[in-house]
């Protein structure tokens, strides 16, 4: 299929040879000889460069080089660490695709990187490629468009095996030292500080002349975890990062203040993306995963060695964000943390939020996605004043395939408005406003493990034993959330174990991506488009897809979950005392979400949420204090835009109407991988 082209950027198909020579002379910087027959580049398009008014770079890099004579080699990094315990130092896999010009002309070139754990075991993106090799053992496919695309405009593409992985040594260890100098280490060979071989166990020295270091990690999930952990080591070289759906600490993957987000730890991923061989080599490996990771919750070194919000001070790359705001996989509460640390060191930053799950932009806003991307590397990368740092940044999807943006995110307006729940007409049918409730107002619900967040927000106007809700009255004025929340939550529990989940739900009607189903809000169809050079054995065309909608009548928009055991120490659980009150705060995960005018919003408080986090021991009755009980909110306009938009609004009477929210497929209980069915 035909390369795909955007009309909206600045293209000539038709430049004469003496124009093209001209062009690249400029696409990248020189260090030697200057100009390439068309021939030889390859060219199928020159894109127009100009120099800018203090002589940098205008415009975008264009696809002159040749994809199918590219280079194409493997190297093995040495990572300076023994994982396996057989006595050497690991090497790790980097396959490689680059333009054979550059190298022709002394010209060197960035390198886009992405090191993952998934590229032989499970595979990358919507249709789950794989590497592929020749009989030589040469590579052949690279899964996904970064190199089909970006290989063209002058760019390296670096697929890393971390160790334990497909062709390379040591053992998985789950976002800790191997993983992340599995990545570290390449960009370290990339920039002339590390030693790389021409195979996995011999002596011949491998050195990448032909790049001048500097180097972009992009990935999605587990991948784009390391990009961030990378990040955190303010590694030299690393220019920036575009993490997609990542982890930003690994406990917060797999619990919830204490409370288990699965019935399993980072183990049991190890032993699912390691390769067969390092199975038999990696018990010992395995064996400080489940020791590191208690299912009791409590914080140990191993989160501590995981945890990359604590090194954000370290950061010195520019940051592209990217995350599904109904991402149940690895939920916004790592992108919240993370944006908030690297807001607070003042990294240059951008970000995406889609209505999606676990989904990559590729998959749902395809072009605008390309471009977006195309640009930030051409900036970060080649040095082009192309202005994409100078623009709105945050793009947020608010219905399906409808986008805003914001200037700052969250913007300036962002105030924290403290509103609490009272007591309403009925039990568990409560308010929520402004007003402190009155003391010794009380609610009792008791967890039902069988119940979640759809149930709880379907009965939110009725009594029920399962929960306790709060809402206001149909708003005036839309009413913005933005960022992350929390809710304070003083509750005297009834047996010695109790989870707590809290949740924010938009009580209207609307259509909205099914972030439940199969697709987390995407339809993926028959047809494809072509983004790039494609060769037999790695097409650059990929399966189109669509918005998988739904109607419903209202919406949850972020939540929470924690041990209340973990009350007095958010590191370590204990023992509840039956019959006593306890205090805790839960947070959220980030969102940014408007509750239209005529909607109402509410605050739900309950046990277990199905699927979603794991039962306690046992299954408690709840009592809330309701005049220690709030929530913190991030409302665009502060307290202001809170009294505006509850404001000549009738008091709301609880009714027996049981409103139902069957458009939303329920959340079906999560992988024990940061990939999903779509990795």
């Amino acid at each position: 299929m035909p390369i795909r082209a955007r009309g909206t950027r600045l293209t000539y198909r038709s430049l004469m040879v003496a124009a093209v020579a001209t062009l690249m002379a400029v696409l990248l910087p020189s260090t030697g000889a200057q100009g390439a027959s068309p021939a030889a580049a390859g060219v199928r398009e020159a894109v127009h460069l100009v120099n800018g008014p203090a002589g940098g770079r205008t415009g975008e890099s264009g696809p002159v080089f040749s994809y199918e004579n590219a280079v194409r080699e493997s190297v093995w990094v040495d990572i300076g660490l023994d994982g396996d315990g057989n006595g050497r130092d690991d090497r790790v896999a980097v396959d490689i695709v680059r333009p054979r010009e550059p190298a022709r002309q002394r010209r060197k070139i960035p390198v886009i990187m992405d090191a993952s754990p998934y590229y032989s075991c499970c595979g990358r993106g919507n249709e789950s490629q794989l590497k592929t090799y020749d009989a030589d053992g040469r590579p052949v496919q690279f899964p996904l468009y970064y190199d089909n695309y970006f290989v063209p405009r002058g760019y390296a593409f670096v697929a890393v095996d971390l160790a334990g992985t497909n062709r390379s040594d040591g053992c998985v260890d789950v976002g800790g030292r191997s993983d992340v100098r599995s990545a570290k280490a390449v960009v370290d060979w990339l920039n002339g500080r590390a030693r790389g071989y021409t195979t996995r166990t011999g002596d011949e020295r491998a050195t990448a002349g032909w790049t001048d270091g500097r180097t972009g990690m992009i990935g999605k999930s587990y991948d784009g975890t390391i990009a961030n952990a990378v990040a955190a080591t303010g590694v030299d070289g690393l220019r920036t990062i575009v993490p997609i759906g990542a982890i930003s600490s690994w406990y917060d993957y797999y619990f919830a203040q204490g409370a288990p987000l699965y019935d399993g730890g980072p183990d049991g991923l190890a032993d699912g993306v390691e390769s067969p061989e390092a199975h038999g080599r990696c018990a010992a490996v395995q064996r400080r995963l489940v020791d590191g990771a208690p299912r009791t919750g409590d914080w140990t070194g191993l989160w501590t060695e995981r945890d990359y919000v604590k090194d954000a001070r370290k950061v010195r790359a520019s940051v592209l964000a990217v995350h599904g705001m109904q991402d149940l996989n690895v939920r916004t509460k790592h992108l919240g943390q993370w944006w908030d640390a690297l807001a607070a060191r003042g990294v240059e930053r951008k970000i995406w939020l889609s209505q999606t799950g676990h989904v990559d932009p590729f998959d749902y806003r395809r072009a605008e996605w390309v471009d977006t991307l195309h640009r930030w590397f051409d900036h970060y990368l080649l040095g082009y004043d192309n202005g994409i740092e100078r623009e709105p940044m945050a793009d947020i999807e608010r219905h399906p395939g409808q986008w805003s943006t914001d200037r700052v995110w969250p913007p300036r307006t962002t105030g924290t408005v403290t509103v609490r729940p009272g007591t309403g007409d009925a039990p568990g049918v409560g308010t929520l406003g402004l007003r402190p409730a009155r003391p010794g107002a009380t609610e009792t619900f008791t967890d039902d493990p069988t119940q979640g967040e759809l149930r709880w927000a379907a009965d939110l106007d009725r009594t029920t034993a399962a929960k306790a809700g709060f809402r206001t009255a149909p708003l005036t004025r839309d009413l913005r959330l933005s960022g992350s929340s929390s809710v304070t939550v003083t509750a005297t529990p009834t047996t010695s174990t109790a989870h707590l989940s809290a949740v924010l739900v938009d009580i209207g009607p609307d259509t909205i991506r099914d972030y439940g189903g199969a697709g987390e809000g995407i339809s993926t169809l028959t047809g494809r488009s072509c983004w790039g050079a494609s060769t037999t054995g790695d097409s650059s065309c990929f399966k189109e897809t669509r918005a998988d909608t739904t109607t419903v009548d209202r919406t949850v928009l972020s939540r929470g979950w924690a041990d209340l055991g973990t009350h007095a120490s958010a590191g370590h659980g204990g023992p509840l005392t039956p019959g006593r009150a306890h205090t805790i705060t839960i947070r959220l995960a980030a969102t940014d979400h408007v509750v239209p005018a005529g909607h109402r919003l509410a605050l739900i408080v309950a046990g277990t949420d199905r699927d979603l986090i794991e039962p306690p021991d046992s299954a408690p009755a709840l009592t809330l204090d309701l005049a220690r009980t709030s929530a913190k909110l991030p409302l665009v306009g502060g307290t202001g835009a809170f009294v505006r938009a509850t404001a000549g609004s009738a008091p709301l009477a609880a009714g027996p109407r049981e409103a139902r929210t069957e458009g939303v497929t329920p959340p079906r209980p999560a992988p024990h991988v940061p990939a999903g069915s779509r990795s």
